[in-house]
This record gives structure tokens, sequence and C-alpha cells, in this order.
């Protein structure tokens, strides 16, 4: 499949469900299987460039017409597994959340009302026909959110370097039913521990999509395109998970200064992150 440009897209990080084939009914299954035959499935950065790529025209796509036929595709010990794109429903998901992230004069300049009006009619009437919809991917720019640190292990870390003709990697891979079992375990600590806030909100939110999958999926956390505007130590000296998970076991033996001092080291590491995107 062509691609739009071979301009590496950064800036966003990416949380993966991949369910078994035999998890898709049929006719869905078995396109699937033959989607997974190919040999020339395209690249999570040429997804996201054929996102950036409908903002170009006047007025803008902010949603595609039609569903993606595409996937990420992973076989584990003979087993096929599939993570379908699903980019219109994910388009319906972020145009949500832009008013919470942009200021109304850019939004407006980006995608005018007259386009996303249009975007939340058509998403309105698509989810009355599919009320059980839900996406296998979600995306965060600029950062990755440290919830989804909970769902994996530093065990479970693959760090690449990269080379000049292959970027660098680093992302985590693990067993549903591994990821659902650490979110219980902290989520029954960090409730008998602190009060509620926007980290047991957003543990409770994954918590949930988490359960919609087939128990025998993988789950994914990709640093995706970050590879690509972080400096390679940094990469190479992010152990995020490890902390989190330093973190709240800190807080199952009733240490809440070192569970704070994790924490706050956490946190002010992913805010510079997310100042770069206002960096010239």
């Amino acid at each position: 499949m062509p691609k739009v440009s071979s301009v590496v897209v950064p800036y966003a990080a990416y949380l993966r469900v991949y369910e078994p084939l035999g998890a898709f009914p049929e006719p869905e299954r078995s396109h699937w299987a033959r989607y997974a035959r190919r040999p020339d499935r395209p690249s999570y950065q040429d997804e996201l460039r054929r996102s950036l790529a409908d903002l170009l025209p006047t007025p803008p796509v902010a949603v595609p017409v039609h569903e993606s036929g595409d996937a990420f595709v992973l076989e584990v010990d003979g087993v096929v597994c599939v993570c379908p794109w699903r980019t219109r429903l994910r388009g319906w998901q972020a145009l949500d959340e832009l008013a919470e992230e942009l200021p109304a004069a850019v939004l407006d300049a980006v995608l005018p009302p007259v386009v996303r009006r249009q975007a939340a009619q058509d998403y309105e009437r698509w989810l009355a026909r599919n009320p059980d919809a839900r996406p296998w991917i979600r995306t965060a720019t600029w950062q990755v959110p440290l919830n989804w640190f909970v769902l994996v292990s530093d065990e479970e870390r693959r760090y690449e370097k990269g080379t000049a003709d292959v970027p660098p990697l680093l992302r985590y891979r693990t067993p549903m039913v591994q990821a659902r079992r650490r979110v219980a375990r902290a989520l029954r600590t960090l409730k008998d521990s602190v009060e509620e806030g926007p980290l047991i909100d957003g543990l409770v939110d994954v918590g949930r999509w988490l359960e919609e999958f087939h128990p025998r999926s993988l789950v994914e956390l990709d640093y995706g395109g970050l590879v690509h505007v972080l400096p390679a130590g940094e990469l190479e000296g992010d152990h995020s998970a490890a902390e989190v998970a330093d973190g709240i076991e800190a807080l199952r033996r009733g240490d809440g200064a070192a569970a704070g001092e994790t924490y706050v080291r956490l946190v002010e590491r992913w805010r510079a992150v997310r100042d770069r995107r206002s960096a010239n």
C-alpha cells in the first residue's frame, strides 16, 4: 500500500489490544485471516500520515468517510492476533477530546464548527446502529499516561536504539490476563491509600476498556512516534513502568513518602516531554 509521505510523524504513543482471530465473528474473521497473510501491511506511521493528510483539503475531513480495513498483526506461539485500526471510530472519539486540548480559536481554524457538527451528527447516527463499538487502540499525544504503565512490567520492556535506516523502538507487551490482574491489584492499593484523583479515574477507565476484549488477547504499550523526539539517552534510561510499580508497592507497604517522591518524579518527567510540543 503506498504511503502518503515518507516524513516521520512524531508525538503519538499507543495502547493497543491484539485479539486472536477466533474472537472475531464472520465474515470479519476471514477478512483478517487473509489480511494477516499480506506481505505489505502498513505501519502506525502510515496510519497517522493518512489522518493528517485528511486535514489538508478545504473543508478538512474531520473523520474518514469509510472505516479502515487495515490492522496491526502479531503471531505469537502460532496464534495470529489482530488489532484493527478502526480509524473512523477513533476519529470521532478524538473530536470529543479536542475541545479540551485546543483553544476555541485554534480549534475553529483547524476544524470549523460546521465540520465538527456534521461529524458529531454522523457519529450519533452510527453509534445508534453500533452501540457496543469500542476501539482496539488508544492514543496519547506528547505523553504516555501514567495509568498505562500499570498494565505492564519492566521485564516486558523492549528497547532498540535504532540505526540510520531503522528507527528506535520502545514498547511493552503483556498477556491480557496479566494486564487485568495488575489493574485490579493497583486499584485496590490506590483506593486504600489515596483520595480519588486522575490516576485512579484513568485506571478505572482503562480497566473497563480491557474487559471488552478476549481474555487471550495481548496488550501493547508502544512509545510510537515519541521515540523520534526523545533523545536516545532519555529513551534508554526510561523505566517508567518499573517506577510506577515501585510507587504502588511503596503505597502497599504504607510508605507514602517514597510513593509521593516517585509520583512527583514521574509527573515532572512527562511534563517535560509535553512541554516539547510548544518548543521551537
